[in-house]
């Protein structure tokens, strides 16, 4: 990783193409450059970016501050590259004529993010390859625009019958030997809502298409008019089981854009937590996927160990699932020498009784032969798509954060990378095992070697305008947030981005020629998170 304003060879290029850029002293530039362009460039800017090989990390649009003229709109496209920091570049809507082009002939992912900003902002993505509303359903009003100033935050049902007998046009199929399978958005389980349709001959799965939504909660709307510590308790809430992920994109986009550092020590603590919260998630998972092929003891094994962790994470940080433990410029909890040697012990025993668990499950010819060659996504999709986490490293894609950012405390630690090639169910298990062995290290060396000092900053809101952007690498992968603050240091804008919005592409991929019983064991090997999408 470079450092400093390493994105000048980006402008340098877009300038060598024509295209015309300045940085914005409104977006702090030590950390996450942001370029201005001009909207006829839009297109343009992006097919240079793909030229590039750079991956797309999120689209999104902004109306301008309260503290300035808020009828004008921005639109905003971040992108990072291996061996350079991310770069943001911004263009002006015309507001009388609310259109902008759309990037998703270069980006896949692209669609569903424009998607949502036509939803939500009224703003028209011209030659978007699919015009259905995302996440405005049938029964939401159809000239609502949540995310604009003059909206109130209240929804109505519409009362509009017309609406109300809308269908989603999902892809259809004439040929009579090919039927659709309904599932959801009410499932049998717990899970949360989603629609998946299906079109199949026999048990072979043709296509899956996905429609989200149904738990979309207002999330950034909500941001909006809240003071930090507020604001954080929200963020990590966006998806409750990366709550440390979420917490941290947040607490360090505002500390970016306020241009304050953390203690060392709260950075390794950080760490520890982020790290806990991949290990527990990923022997949860790993123990469900069993279960999805009737080998209940490795479910019944691995639920028992993320008991042990939860237990302690109440004990040590108050919360069962590490929820409220970071803060603005820190953390809420310190650790005691003691509390330190607990912690040092259980990931000793846990990495011991994972690695156990894994040569049984790699001994278990009745769960072998259920994983090995099920929904794959092979290299060159998983790229085309952008495939996070350990999704993308299952498939031979490896973007992490914790490498190509070095963000603290991860700049003092040596972070492998499990490199995936066959991207099945089988090779996303083993990344998780190579994971949990990994963090398992981390956890044990940043508790081993805990700096001694304060574990907050005091915070200093920035002026009205000023923004942040950060990419924090969650257990699922990456996790991208801007933050825009407002008068007297209050939230104005608030964008984040789950790894899940780019993720569930790859699942409607993964589960093609695929028999429909299998579907449910490809998708927790996935475990894509619904609310993280429906913001």
């Amino acid at each position: 990783m470079t450092t400093g304003l390493s994105n000048t060879w980006f402008a340098e290029r877009l300038g060598d193409h024509g295209i015309h850029s300045q940085y914005l002293e409104d977006h702090h530039p030590a950390h996450m450059p942001c370029l201005e362009i001009r909207r006829l460039d839009w297109a343009h800017a992006a097919e240079e970016a793909k030229r590039l090989e750079m991956r797309l990390v999120g689209v999104w649009a902004a109306q301008a501050g309260y503290h300035d003229d808020q009828k004008q709109l921005y639109t905003y496209m971040a992108f990072a590259h291996p061996e350079h920091r991310h770069v943001i570049l911004r263009t002006t809507v015309n507001i009388e004529k609310l259109e902008i082009p759309s990037i998703s002939s270069h980006y896949i992912s692209a669609c569903r993010m424009e998607r949502h900003i036509q939803d939500m902002f009224g703003i028209t993505i011209q030659n978007i390859p699919d015009t259905r509303l995302w996440l405005k359903h049938e029964h939401w009003p159809e000239d609502a625009t949540p995310l604009m100033h003059d909206f109130d935050g209240k929804i109505s049902l519409s009362s509009d019958p017309n609406r109300a007998d809308i269908d989603y046009d999902y892809v259809p199929c004439d040929s009579e030997s090919v039927y659709e399978i309904p599932v959801g958005p009410v499932h049998a389980g717990i899970i949360e809502p989603g629609h998946f349709r299906f079109l199949a001959v026999g048990e072979k799965i043709l296509n899956m298409e996905e429609r989200l939504g149904y738990v979309h909660k207002g999330i950034e709307k909500t941001m909006q008019g809240r003071k930090v510590d507020n604001g954080l308790k929200l963020a990590g809430r966006v998806s409750g089981d990366s709550t440390v992920g979420h917490s941290w994109a947040f607490a360090q986009a505002c500390e970016y854009a306020a241009n304050i550092s953390i203690p060392k020590r709260a950075s390794y603590i950080r760490g520890i937590l982020c790290e806990r919260e991949r290990i527990a998630n990923h022997i949860g998972d790993i123990g469900a996927i069993c279960n999805d092929a009737a080998f209940a003891f490795m479910h019944v094994q691995c639920s028992r160990l993320r008991e042990d962790m939860a237990r302690l994470h109440a004990q040590a940080f108050g919360h069962r699932l590490l929820m409220d433990t970071l803060k603005i410029g820190g953390v809420a909890y310190d650790l005691s020498a003691e509390t330190c040697q607990q912690l040092i012990q259980q990931t000793r025993h846990i990495a011991a009784e994972v690695e156990r668990l894994r040569d049984i499950y790699a001994d278990t010819p009745s769960i072998q032969q259920r994983v090995i060659g099920a929904g794959t996504v092979n290299v060159n999709d998983a790229k085309d798509i952008g495939l996070l986490g350990y999704v993308g490293r299952a498939s031979g894609h490896y973007p992490d954060e914790r490498i190509e950012e070095a963000y603290a405390p991860y700049d003092d630690l040596d972070i492998p990378m499990p490199q995936g090639k066959l991207g099945g169910v089988s090779t996303r298990v083993w990344v998780r095992f190579e994971e949990i062995a990994n963090a398992s290290r981390m956890i044990i060396q940043l508790l081993e070697t805990l700096p001694e000092g304060d574990i907050q900053s005091e915070w200093k809101a920035p002026q009205a305008g000023v923004s942040g952007f950060t990419a924090i690498e969650s257990w699922r992968g990456e996790i991208a947030a801007w933050v825009r603050f407002g008068k007297d240091g209050l939230i104005d804008r608030y964008f984040v981005r789950d790894p899940s919005t780019i993720n569930w592409l790859g699942l409607e991929l993964a589960v093609r020629t695929v028999p429909v019983p299998d579907f449910p064991l490809v998708n927790k090997s996935f475990n894509c998170s619904y609310a993280g999408n429906d913001l």
